[in-house]
């Protein structure tokens, strides 16, 4: 496992699972409790904080590098696809959106932020739908947005209108189904 360090350079955008997009500012060695700990300290400039990694559990936490093309293309892709809503308590998707929100998956985060989306013409959200709902779009944005050297409002309203495209056609075909 040691062999697979994953190595990060100043600089570098990274994702980390539980807090999205951030950016390694520095390589840090520190001592603590008579031990040499090398760290990574990411900054997360939306959430205004600093977290210290150990190099040693980058790998362990999750941590990694922005996507590949290929990877957010297949994001993306998932946005267009028809919205599945399960039929079970709010209490327990909101429990598999937030974890599949946190797991740092692109796709999963797109699923969420597909399932959740409303249409302007659509049923209003609840405050607990629509703020999961901001923070997969916010997550997914991010990454677009430091992959496309863009910031989060374009990257958000680049994913929008991929929904709102999408909504337009899912609403078609459920008008002809029904006529």
């Amino acid at each position: 496992m040691a062999a697979k360090a994953l190595s990060f350079d100043v600089g570098d955008y990274v994702v980390y699972p539980k807090h999205g997009v951030g950016r390694v500012v520095e390589l840090q060695s520190t001592e603590i409790a008579g031990t040499s700990l090398d760290l990574y300290v990411l900054r997360f400039e939306k959430e205004k904080m600093t977290l210290r990694v150990p190099v040693a559990k980058a790998d362990s936490v999750g941590m990694r590098k922005l996507s590949s093309d290929k990877t957010m293309k297949d994001a993306l892709e998932t946005l267009t696809g028809k919205p599945k809503v399960k039929r079970t308590m709010w209490s327990r998707r909101a429990q598999e959106y937030e974890a599949k929100i946190n797991s740092g998956d692109l796709t999963s985060i797109a699923e969420v932020t597909r399932d959740l989306f409303r249409a302007d013409d659509q049923p209003e959200q609840s405050y607990s739908e629509r703020q999961i709902f901001e923070a997969a779009s916010s997550r997914l944005a991010r990454e677009l947005g430091a992959m496309e050297q863009t910031d989060e409002k374009a990257a958000l309203a680049k994913i929008l209108e991929i929904l709102n495209k999408a909504a337009a056609i899912h609403n078609k075909a459920k008008e002809a189904a029904n006529a």
